[in-house]
């Protein structure tokens, strides 16, 4: 009996070491995959510290690198309909995406949560290009005439379309995530709230909801992360147009669309082509911020349960 114990405890503690072995070279190639990529950008884009005005391009408001009497690299214009689109998307999806997590998560009978989760999952698995088609095609006209039905102008596409098919693909990534979130919360906790005359909803919004606060918020910039990052839908449906403007109703053009669209037109080794590169650069370290933040509010909102 000793023996197979001695035995059982060994192959356990194998089990485990192999275990150790395997996530560690995982965690470590993940890394390494994320050094490499920050490592091109910085690479390919260190031409244009040189090569190109930097103030001009992080100030410039014109961005017009094909100008053949003064190239402009103005990023402003593309700063600016990124913040544009992904803001506008992250005000429409986090009210949903919350409202949801909170329905399916509290309220919803368990048949009710059983069909309409996995419709919110396949919600995340539709391609983005689809989604850019129809909001190309369909939404653009439909979201025209419903604001400015007297107008009829020769492009409907605008920064708002793109905003909205955003945030129909963040509201699937914050819902999963802050539902894993909300059902991490002790049962305990809920137990004793209802003990001491707490509604269901009281108990949601006051014990619930904070102790999944972490979770919460890391959700949030993780989408919010995932809108930035997006290229195809705001290819087809924002308009493509580099003009600086605060209007959400008027083109615009995100950094990841200029990358997509200007990326297999220009010569290699030109201003232009490392100008490009310095654009991801600069997507890169927003959304390293985004990922920097969400992983801050875990530990900064963490709850310790005993």
């Amino acid at each position: 009996m000793a023996y197979k114990q001695r035995v059982t405890a060994r192959r356990r503690k194998l089990y485990d070491q192999s275990v150790f072995v395997i996530l560690t070279i995982v965690s470590t190639f993940a890394i390494l995959v994320l050094g490499a990529v920050g490592g091109f950008l910085l690479l390919n884009a260190y031409p244009a510290f040189s090569q190109v005005d930097q103030w001009q391009f992080f100030t410039g408001t014109v961005w017009d690198p094909t100008n053949p009497i003064e190239p402009l690299y103005g990023m402003l214009p593309l700063l600016v309909a990124t913040l544009v689109v992904s803001a506008i998307s992250a005000l429409i999806a986090i009210p949903i995406g919350l409202g949801a997590t909170i329905y399916l998560s509290e309220i919803a009978h368990p048949r009710i949560r059983k069909i309409m989760k996995p419709a919110v999952e396949v919600l995340a698995g539709i391609p983005s290009v689809v989604l850019g088609f129809f909001a190309l095609t369909v939404f653009a006209k439909f979201v025209w005439d419903l604001f400015y039905p007297a107008w009829r102008p020769d492009d409907y596409l605008n920064m708002f379309n793109g905003a909205v098919f955003l945030a129909i693909m963040m509201v699937p990534i914050m819902v999963s995530l802050s539902e894993d979130a909300m059902n991490s919360v002790p049962r305990s906790l809920k137990e004793a709230s209802l003990a001491l005359g707490m509604t269901r909803w009281e108990t949601t919004w006051k014990v619930v909801i904070p102790a999944a606060r972490p979770g919460i918020v890391a959700a949030i910039m993780l989408s919010i992360g995932r809108a930035v990052g997006e290229t195809m839908v705001v290819v087809m449906a924002t308009g493509s147009a580099p003009q600086l403007t605060w209007n959400p109703f008027s083109s615009g053009q995100p950094i990841t669309s200029t990358i997509a669209i200007e990326m297999g037109e220009v010569a290699a080794n030109t201003p232009h082509y490392y100008v490009l590169f310095e654009l991801g650069l600069v997507l890169f370290v927003i959304t390293f911020a985004l990922n920097y933040v969400a992983d801050w509010a875990m530990r900064k909102y963490s709850e310790r349960y005993q």
